[in-house]
Formats: structure tokens, sequence, C-alpha cells
């Protein structure tokens, strides 16, 4: 499978997240408080809103319609409506673009 290239590193700002479309599919970029990467579905699993517009705090991102949370390291929802898990993606920044590992 091979990594493929999302965005400049730079494209993202610390405790943010991108919203990134490839091969029919919609995700969200996450950087972390340390300056890590991380990759998720793009829409929550509680009423299909995209991730894009939420509020990231820490390692969490929240739903903009109904405050649902996910882990984004590990796509747990950690909040009520959200109950269903996100998917996740491998992340990895090469040269300055982060790159994502989509099986």
């Amino acid at each position: 499978m091979p990594w493929i290239a999302a965005c400049s590193a730079d494209d993202i700002d610390n405790e943010d997240l991108i919203r990134w479309d490839h091969a029919g599919r919609s995700y969200a970029i996450y950087r972390s408080p340390d300056d890590d990467y991380f990759c998720t579905d793009g829409f929550c699993t509680h009423e299909a809103i995209h991730l894009a517009d939420g509020l990231v705090m820490d390692y969490v991102v929240e739903c903009p319609k109904h405050n649902g949370q996910f882990d984004y390291r590990s796509g747990e929802a950690v909040r009520l409506p959200a109950c269903k898990n996100l998917n996740t993606w491998q992340t990895r920044v090469e040269n300055g673009q982060v790159e994502i590992l989509i099986d």
C-alpha cells in the first residue's frame, strides 16, 4: 500500500485539523499539541457532519453539531451522542509533507 501525500505539515496549525478528500472519501487530518499528525474519517459517526468545522482541544475533536467528541489518536468516541468510533489511518511526515497510509 502506498503512502499518499495529503498536505504540507505547515497547512495545519497546532491543535487544529483540516479536511482532506481523496478517492471519493473525506478525511480529517489533525496536528496534536506535540506536533504529531493523525488521520480519521472526516464525518461524525452520529449524524455525518464533517469534523473539519469542529473544535480541537488537546487530543479530542468535538463535532460542531451536537458536541459529540472523539479522541482523534484512536478514533474512540468519548462523549455522547457519538457512540461509534471513527476509523483511523497511519500518518507520517516526510520532507515536510503529511502522508497517509490508506488501505
